[in-house]
């Protein structure tokens, strides 16, 4: 081989042109197609300033993106921090409905005793004034009777008013969940058709504490009617049992404190919405106890905070402005006491409307927890957005039903 037919590795005999110095660099294959598997080159980073401005590319999995939220809760298992603050945002979220609704309960139970203990205190102050020394026990025996079977009334109204508010709160919380925002008359017109379950479960409840407070009075009762001796250990004994009955009706009540929520969502009868409850309690006791006890603490506090000082500095300027308890200390008594019972009134309707919607968060927590109720809501919400028919995704499939079966009744 000649000198002139000589040629430097990847370059042009001698005498032509050069290759491109920008060409393909010595030993690096040219157009040679990517391996299988290897990802699509990533896309160029934005220019400076334009921080955010990055967005998924076609092919490449997006990063981690929390559930979605169509309204009062995320739809997933919840936090401590959310099924502690949900309560206090459904108040938030719709309070012309929540708090209406609690304020009237409030209003009915109030007038409701005012209207019956009122006139019969009158009445009985009279009677017992003008009776004779040899009638007034029997008279004032009476009137003492007769005042305990009308407070049978009001206490029946309040019961009834109350079981309305659960039921009013559940279905609150469940569409506010959905992204939907019931106003008052239609919360009120939807729990009217589970009303009786839900004042059976009241009744029931009322009618187990009168059984255990009459079971612990009997006892001292009887006792006293033996001996002296008896009734000291009767009053004991009463006690210890009284104490072993609170913790008893405690547990239950944790493990029973979701059948509102099963009655108004799922249309049980009382029976079933009891042993639901109890088992969609089953495992998360302890939680569910912590978290009732712990805004019902909460709630304690913030109402004393607030009404206490008010009645305190009521009764210090009426004895400061007037030492001798005079007119103006009695006008300013009167009224301290009617500020103090006009902000009793909106601190319980605030304070019965977050307890109701605590209870029924739990409930839609728990479901999610233990059925995946979650997915259930999300397809719901897709199906609901996209124009299709949906069905009521709060009912509870079937026992012989696959899960996530398509319940049948519709959620209006």
């Amino acid at each position: 081989m000649s000198d002139q037919d000589w040629q430097a590795p990847g370059g042009a005999p001698n005498g032509g042109s050069a290759p491109d110095a920008a060409g393909t660099p010595y030993g690096a294959p040219a157009n040679v197609p990517p391996a299988p598997g290897t990802p699509p080159p990533l896309p160029p980073l934005p220019p400076p300033g334009a921080y955010g401005a990055y967005a998924p590319q076609p092919g490449i999995p997006g990063g981690w993106t929390p559930p979605p939220k169509p309204g009062l809760l995320p739809l997933r298992p919840l936090s401590f921090g959310t099924l502690l603050w949900a309560p206090f945002r459904t108040l938030r979220r719709n309070p012309a409905a929540t708090f209406g609704s609690g304020l009237v309960v409030q209003l009915v139970s109030v007038i409701a005793t005012a209207a019956v203990v009122v006139p019969f205190m009158m009445f009985a102050i009279g009677r017992v004034e003008s009776a004779s020394d040899a009638d007034f026990d029997t008279v004032l025996a009476g009137t003492v009777g007769g005042f305990i079977l009308l407070m049978l009334v009001p206490v029946a109204i309040t019961l009834v008013a109350s079981a309305f508010l659960q039921g009013v709160m559940v279905l609150e919380v469940a569409s506010g969940t959905l992204g939907d925002r019931l106003g008052f008359g239609a919360l009120w017109r939807r729990t009217a058709k589970r009303i009786w379950p839900l004042i059976g479960w009241t009744a029931l409840v009322a009618a187990a504490v009168i059984a255990a407070i009459a079971a612990l009075v009997g006892i001292i009762v009887v006792a006293a009617g033996i001996s002296p001796t008896a009734l000291g250990v009767s009053i004991l004994v009463a006690v210890l049992l009284g104490l072993g009955l609170a913790v008893l009706g405690a547990w239950i009540g944790v493990k029973l404190s979701l059948v509102p929520s099963v009655i108004v969502l799922e249309h049980a009868g009382l029976g079933a919405a009891i042993r639901r409850s109890w088992q969609l309690t089953d495992g998360y006791y302890w939680r569910t106890f912590g978290i009732l006890l712990l805004v019902s603490v909460i709630l304690n506090v913030a109402a004393q905070v607030v009404v206490q000082p008010i009645s305190l500095v009521g009764t210090i300027l009426a004895v400061i402005i007037d030492p001798t308890g005079a007119g103006t200390a009695v006008t300013i008594t009167i009224i301290t006491t009617v500020v103090t019972m006009i902000l009793s009134i909106l601190i319980g309707a605030i304070t019965a409307v977050v307890q109701a919607a605590l209870v029924a968060v739990l409930y839609i927590d728990l479901r999610m927890r233990k059925e995946g109720l979650d997915l259930e809501l999300e397809r719901h919400v897709e199906l609901r957005d996209a124009g299709q028919p949906v069905t009521d995704p709060y009912r509870a499939p079937a026992p012989s039903a696959p899960a996530g079966s398509e319940p049948a009744a519709t959620w209006s």
